[in-house]
């Protein structure tokens, strides 16, 4: 069965930008999980994305997988790109290369010089390679990130439209500190959402022509998109690609947690035969 995949970074300028990331010398260790190594980008570096979507930091899926949103987030926020239309045409990006460890580190190193050159060199090298129609960023540290980058010469000359939604993981991180409901969370999520679409559908080339359909009160599991294997590396399996959650930190400790990514196949990949 022939499938597709993610050629990876074989040309310029990405070539040059994954063979010279920066490391712990950069990203401090008390704020980022530097072990677990850079996670660039998904989507397209072939010229033919005409949607930018800036992220915040990879996660546990991410970390194996190698590329950026493939989890939960990943998948609702792929379930809004196909309310644009949009099924091919985008390439997603991180704020950050490396996960965030501990409370409030992305905020403290979002304005780092050396972290803010490499993203803009990044967004520069999209920009000039692909037919940027829009820009969204998901979160405000994504939202910071892209003001960083409108401030310098090249974001200024940019024609892209843009626009800042609420994070895919909106719902969970807000409601967590108890004061506002996971409910309330999801309507303002959604609302946030259903903004983008006013917003973009006029000025976005769709992929494929689709009728508008604005999210209710809340995000569904028919809201979320599996990630297509042409976004991945060759070879990974399809569970990988899938909507069952397959990653998850685990340990007694948080040294221990912090080194540990536990991997399970989900039960409906497990098809081979059982033990006699």
């Amino acid at each position: 069965m022939d499938r597709e995949f993610d050629q990876g970074y074989h040309r310029q300028p990405y070539l040059d930008l994954v063979s010279g990331y920066p490391d712990e010398s950069v990203y401090p260790l008390d704020s980022f999980r530097v072990e677990w190594g850079p996670v660039f980008h998904r989507g397209r570096l072939d010229g033919s994305a005409r949607v930018l979507i800036i992220g915040q930091d990879p996660a546990t899926h991410e970390a194996i997988s190698r590329r950026i949103l493939v989890g939960e987030a990943g998948q609702r926020a792929q379930g809004l790109l196909a309310r644009l239309g949009i099924d091919r045409s985008y390439v997603f990006i991180n704020t950050f290369l490396y996960s965030v460890y501990g409370q409030g580190g992305g905020a403290r190193h979002i304005e780092d010089p050396a972290i803010t050159s490499y993203r803009n060199r990044w967004i520069n090298a999209i920009v000039a390679d692909q037919k940027i129609e829009a820009i969204i960023s998901l979160g405000q540290l994504a939202d910071q990130a892209y003001k960083q980058w409108l401030a310098t010469p090249k974001g200024a000359a940019s024609t892209a439209a843009y626009i800042t939604v609420r994070h895919p993981t909106y719902p969970e991180s807000a409601s967590s500190s108890g004061q506002v409901t996971k409910a309330e969370a999801f309507a303002r999520l959604c609302e946030s959402w259903n903004q983008l679409l006013d917003a973009l559908r006029p000025v976005i080339a769709p992929d494929a022509v689709v009728p508008l359909r604005k999210y209710g009160a809340t995000i569904t599991p028919a809201d979320l998109m599996p990630i297509p294997t042409r976004d991945m590396p060759p070879g990974l399996p399809d569970w990988m690609c899938a909507l069952d959650a397959w990653a998850m930190r685990t340990g007694d400790t948080a040294q221990v947690k912090r080194a540990t990514i536990t991997v399970q196949v989900p039960t409906a990949a497990r098809t081979w035969p059982p033990a006699p």
